[in-house]
Parts: C-alpha cells; sequence; structure tokens
C-alpha cells in the first residue's frame, strides 16, 4: 500500500496549514507561490502541504500555461460534515436542554424577584 492511497479527507486537515490552505483557497483559486507568499515556510514546505491536499481530494491542481493552479474541492469535505453529525446532534441536543433549563430557572428567578403589592393605603 503506498503513502498516497492511505490518505484520507481527516489527513488532509489534519494539519493547521493545510487547513489554512483551504480557507485561503475557499475565495478563488491561487497557484502555489501566491499560497507560499501567505505563509512563513518556503515554498517547498507549502509544495508538500499542497500535494497532501491533492492526493486527499480536497484541492485539483491544473496546469495554465507555466502556472499550477489549486482550487478547493469543496464537495470532499462532506466525508467530515457526515462524520460530524451524531456529535452535531449530541452537541444540538444537550444545548436545547441547556436553553430549556435556563430558561426554566430565569422564569422562576423573574417570578421571585417580583415585588409584592399591597392594597392602597
Amino acid at each position: 500500500m503506498t503513502m498516497e492511497s492511505r490518505r484520507d479527507v481527516f489527513h488532509g486537515i489534519a494539519d493547521p496549514t493545510r487547513r489554512e490552505i483551504l480557507a485561503l483557497l475557499t475565495k478563488e483559486g491561487q497557484n502555489v507561490n501566491a499560497l507560499a507568499e501567505q505563509f512563513s515556510m518556503t515554498r517547498q514546505a507549502v509544495s508538500l502541504h499542497v500535494k497532501i491536499l491533492n492526493e486527499c481530494g480536497l484541492i485539483t491542481i491544473s496546469q495554465q500555461g507555466r502556472e499550477r493552479i489549486c482550487e478547493l474541492q469543496s464537495q470532499k469535505l462532506a466525508e467530515v460534515d457526515r462524520w460530524l453529525a451524531p456529535f452535531r446532534k449530541t452537541w444540538e441536543d444537550r444545548f436545547s436542554r441547556l436553553d430549556k433549563l435556563l430558561a426554566t430557572d430565569q422564569d422562576s428567578t423573574t417570578t421571585q424577584s417580583k415585588p409584592k403589592r399591597h392594597g392602597k393605603s
């Protein structure tokens, strides 16, 4: 098994630099040199990250003249979304229960703090 066949979307997003490259590509495709200018590392280091993202299917690289243009393949991130779905549901349920608890607590606090009115003096 080659390293390339073991790479998946999670390998691609595991590194903060690669996540930042993906974020930069959400706006528009960029060549490797333009991407490298955004980081305080060598162009070769950025090229390695780009290669990994390409192997993971998160970006495509197309030759346009003398430039290699990197473009985001956002549909590949759907794998991450599907994996996160059960966790998202768990947290949404927890937040919903917390919202209800806080609303109940706020209602009881509001009721207790209202001044009692007495008849006219």
